[in-house]
């Protein structure tokens, strides 16, 4: 990892650092369908809309989610190239016969 790397990833981790947050991301990249609809997510939660909202706001604005507005309702995806990124960085190569 670059230290350029770092730098460019360093708000995604820390807008995950909040468990809100993270658990957020969880429903959304595990729903069937690959979407979510806000309706659903703030049912998930003892906090109110507008906190939820902040929160999907926070993730949509690192890149880590993106929102379609249908009619009243939001649905939020995951950006599966973001969560890829994310977990590489994460992920440490198995050496041969371990």
């Amino acid at each position: 990892l670059t230290a350029s790397q770092a730098e460019r990833l360093a708000p995604s981790y820390k807008a995950l650092g909040d468990p809100v947050r993270l658990r957020l991301l969880s429903l959304i990249a595990s729903h069937e369908g690959g979407e979510v609809c806000v309706c659903d997510l703030t049912d998930a939660f003892d906090l109110t809309a507008p906190t939820i909202s902040h929160h999907l706001k926070v993730l949509k604005e690192i890149g880590l989610v993106t929102a379609e507005r249908r009619g009243t309702w939001v649905y939020y995806q995951a950006c599966p190239a973001a969560l890829d990124l994310l977990s590489t960085v994460l992920s440490v190569p198995q050496e041969a016969g371990v």
